[in-house]
């Protein structure tokens, strides 16, 4: 078995380093499982794959990042990533003097045909200055928010550390509400309360939330929804998909390999 990569770059202030560039892209396959360490970018960051699925961490907070849903990440804002081998990874890197964050914080990015076309015409070598401005205005001009974000809040309590662990180790566990009140020795109402004040939903929205992550991943390998519904704790491909739709906005097909 081949050993994960971890990588090291350095933590930088917004604008720290003047580059001089409008928008410059980087693509990489990524050959084997790989975590990038707590870093930061003097530039605003776009992040989207071509192939596969990767996340990328952000405090507590868990950003799915696949070829459809991208993130934004303003210049200065600390974030880790992970990325399984066979991921074809993207990114483009705005300068902050010219381009203005599209958020304050990070957040989802469609990224659409147009868009994904004119950020590998942005990337050609063989454009002149005149050409080259036209396609980055045209970028910052498509940019904006999506309207759902594949985002995953982290509790950070101790008491919930045991629900957390068992929902990421094995999405299909199945322990209910009131099977985690018996083994954590405090009431239904008290998960709920602490659910929803360090992540905005309660156990069941979480939970679904979480499974839902996970099978983006197994979505990205080609994966059969079949198997996928399985994998995450559903009885049926149509459970599956109503819970699926549920808390992304979008059904499981729209992130198989095309």
């Amino acid at each position: 078995m081949t050993r994960p990569e971890s990588r090291r770059l350095p933590l930088y202030e917004a604008g720290e380093i003047e580059v001089p560039f409008v928008i410059a892209g980087h693509s990489e396959l990524i050959d084997r499982d790989t975590h990038w360490e707590e870093h930061s970018h003097p530039t605003h960051e776009l992040l989207w794959n071509e192939v596969g699925t990767s996340r990328a961490m952000i405090g507590s907070r868990i950003y799915t990042i696949t070829p459809s849903i991208g993130l934004w990440i303003p210049a200065g804002i600390a974030h880790s990533g992970w990325s399984p081998g066979g991921t074809r990874q993207r990114a483009a890197h705005f300068g902050i003097r010219r381009v203005p964050s599209i958020s304050p914080d990070p957040v989802a990015v469609d990224i659409s045909p147009l868009l994904r076309l004119l950020l590998d015409r942005v990337d050609s070598t063989e454009l002149d200055d005149r050409s080259r401005e036209t396609a980055e205005a045209m970028v910052i001009d498509v940019l904006q928010p999506a309207a759902h974000e594949l985002l995953l809040r982290i509790p950070e309590s101790a008491m919930l550390q045991p629900v957390v662990d068992a929902v990421r180790t094995d999405p299909a566990d199945a322990t209910t509400l009131v099977e985690w009140s018996t083994r954590l020795g405090v009431s239904t109402r008290t998960i709920t309360r602490q659910f929803t004040s360090e992540t905005g939903m309660g156990f069941t929205r979480w939970s679904a939330a979480a499974r839902a992550q996970h099978a983006i991943v197994l979505l990205g390998e080609g994966r059969e929804i079949d198997d996928v519904a399985a994998a995450v704790g559903y009885r049926s491909a149509s459970s599956f998909g109503t819970a699926f739709r549920r808390v992304t906005g979008m059904t499981p097909g729209r992130f198989r390999p095309q």
